[in-house]
């Protein structure tokens, strides 16, 4: 009996790569796999018959499909994946795999895949600061606000009211 598909499921449009992209996601994040990829039956406007047309994958456990719709729409940051991350050796581990593999670093936690998909990579501590509210939220976003890749000495520096130690 064939899986049932899950309700929701985001569609990630890229030009031409969402095999790719989908391979590099599952050899980044844990719960994370590519499943059925699916072949054009017939030429359409960016492709030919037999093309990679769509490609099911998980990131993160969140299920997606990537369509290779060609270059007629572009990624932007209104659109993200959000990775919630446990210390900085986790946070640096996905932001390293990410802008060093030719995407680009963006400010407070964003960096940007090389194929334009967006990304925060947030420390939980921060989400934590964030959700205590007044003085120790202020603090911690207001050190956010200086960095790119978040530095989590620095958030738990900032949610106590000290400067940060050793950097």
């Amino acid at each position: 009996m064939a899986k049932k598909p899950a309700k929701n499921t985001i569609c990630v449009w890229y030009d031409k790569d969402a095999e790719a992209a989908a391979r590099f996601y599952a050899a980044t994040f844990p719960d994370s796999a590519v499943g059925a990829i699916h072949r054009a039956p017939s030429d359409f406007p960016s492709g030919k018959k037999g093309d990679v047309l769509v490609v099911d994958f998980t990131v993160a456990g969140i299920p997606c499909i990537g369509l290779n719709g060609g270059p007629g729409f572009k990624h932007s940051e209104a659109f993200s994946f959000q990775i919630a991350t446990d210390d900085q050796a986790e946070t640096d581990r996905y932001w390293n795999a990410i802008v060093g593999n030719g995407g680009q670093e963006s400010a407070c936690g964003w960096c940007k895949d090389k194929w334009g998909i967006n990304w925060q990579i947030t420390p939980r501590v921060l989400t934590e600061a964030m959700a205590a509210g007044g003085e120790e939220a202020r603090r911690a976003f207001e050190a956010m606000m200086d960095m790119k890749k978040i530095d989590v000495a620095k958030i738990e520096a900032a949610r106590l009211g000290q400067a940060p130690l050793g950097r």
